[in-house]
């Protein structure tokens, strides 16, 4: 079992003094490559293996395992690690934990395997099966036969004999050590919907721990197939979808050269198809760039079985190339069509607000001009008020001159009122437009 690695082995390693100090992930580090040892599996031997699709529930997955191990009398699993393996009574049980799915694999040596009447399945309890949390998205039962087994010596017989007289897919494996055949449909079976798929491998040369290897190999391989075919089906019904945006994009970016079109509309409008656009990507991302992975692993591990062809017989590169890749490059060109559907919104959108923003300015700028002839109306308004209030307030002041001249010389004071009144007249006008000229300056100021 691996040590899992804890935040208090980072925090709380502690060396002696005497030795060279080492880094606190290098145990973990060095462990990593000890991860997933395939097994040994010498034929013949009976295989069965099942990967079941969960979505974020990793945790009944764990309580899945302890109940099987259980029943079957193995050693309890370690809570949160991703990968179990054990053996009991000839019954070999590996299992691993993934971000998105759980496999199961069976095996069953020293058995008389010389066909499917009979699978590794059957040591399994039925009820825990049909209580498996998730869904069961591959599952394939396998032979591995040795090569003084009875074979039948044509595709033609072996398809007849095993796979119900479908075509093949099949390759030497492992530079010629081996051979494997399949059919990649699915074969009738009480224990699964739909049934599961078959593989026959002949232990040329290969040895158990060859055999492991390649049988792991062929069973990632359909796993990782599947799990990247699960885009397939989001690409194509997100196609209607991107057609039926981009002809609303024409159609709005038709309606921007239009002189009487109503900007505010189309806005809004654009505004909506990225909020559609956001909400594919937003749908099919984490699909799509999990398929490209998946994709790229299936390559790899086809080129870790170093297959070479059979006379008559589709290897798994060309297989996949005819049937896996295409199903990809739609999945990508979906992709590239959500990318250019929002560039193109976002240059739509950009030149439509240019286009807002210049009237907008041409109203602000007309706006201002309307402002300025009115600032100006204004300001005449004001020098002429300006000069009648010069008037007036000269023309009170006189008076109240005026009348304390009288004042003055009513009270026996020899004095010409009405002179002096007159001559008031220029230095009281001079008074008061300096007082109001002062004000003028004072409020500018301020």
């Amino acid at each position: 079992m691996r040590q899992p690695l804890t935040k208090e082995i980072l925090l709380n390693a502690q060396y002696r003094p005497d030795q060279i100090p080492a880094h606190p992930l290098r145990q973990a580090l060095n462990d990593e490559a000890h991860a997933r040892p395939p097994a040994a599996i010498l034929a013949p031997a009976r295989l069965s293996t099942l990967t079941l699709f969960f979505d974020r529930d990793s945790g009944g997955q764990q309580e899945a395992l302890e109940q099987l191990t259980g029943q079957l009398g193995f050693p309890p699993p370690t809570r949160g690690q991703a990968h179990y393996r054990a053996e009991k009574d000839g019954l070999l049980l590996r299992w691993s934990l993934h971000t998105e799915f759980a496999r199961y694999t069976f095996v069953q040596h020293g058995q008389g395997a010389q066909d499917f009447e009979a699978t590794a399945l059957d040591a399994i309890p039925q009820a825990w099966l049909a209580s498996l949390p998730g869904l069961a998205l591959v599952g394939i039962h396998a032979l591995l036969l040795p090569s003084s087994a009875a074979i039948p010596d044509s595709p033609r017989a072996i398809a007849g004999r095993w796979f119900d007289g479908h075509g093949l897919i099949g390759a030497e494996i492992g530079d010629g050590n081996g051979v494997v055949y399949t059919d990649l449909r699915l074969h009738p079976d009480s224990r699964l919907a739909g049934g599961f798929s078959r593989l026959v491998v002949i232990d040329r040369d290969m040895g158990p721990r060859q055999s492991g290897r390649m049988l792991q190999r062929l069973f990632e391989i359909e796993a990782y197939r599947m799990l990247a075919l699960l885009a397939l089906p989001m690409a194509k019904a997100q196609m209607q979808t991107l057609d039926e945006l981009g002809l609303a994009l024409r159609a709005i970016t038709e309606r921007m050269s239009q002189p009487d079109s109503d900007d505010a509309t189309m806005l809004g409008e654009l505004s909506q198809l990225s909020a559609a656009t956001e909400n594919l990507i937003a749908q099919s991302q984490y699909r799509f760039s999990a398929a490209h992975a998946y994709y790229q692993l299936v390559e790899r591990r086809i080129g870790e079985l170093r297959e070479s062809r059979l006379p008559g017989l589709q290897p798994f590169r060309e297989f996949m190339a005819h049937r896996l890749e295409p199903a990809m490059d739609t999945c990508l060109t979906i992709s590239r069509r959500q990318d250019r559907l929002t560039a193109r919104l976002q240059r739509a959108t950009a030149l439509l607000r240019t286009r807002v923003e210049v009237i907008n300015e041409e109203q602000n700028k007309a706006l201002l001009a309307s402002m300025d002839k009115r600032a100006e109306l204004q300001l005449r308004l004001q020098q002429t008020v300006e000069g009648l209030s010069v008037g007036v307030l000269t023309y009170y002041a006189v008076g109240l001159i005026g009348y304390a001249a009288k004042a003055v010389k009513a009270a026996g004071v020899h004095l010409n009122a009405e002179l002096l009144t007159g001559l008031s007249i220029p230095l009281v006008a001079l008074g008061v437009w300096w007082g109001v000229h002062r004000a003028k300056q004072a409020l500018g100021h301020r």
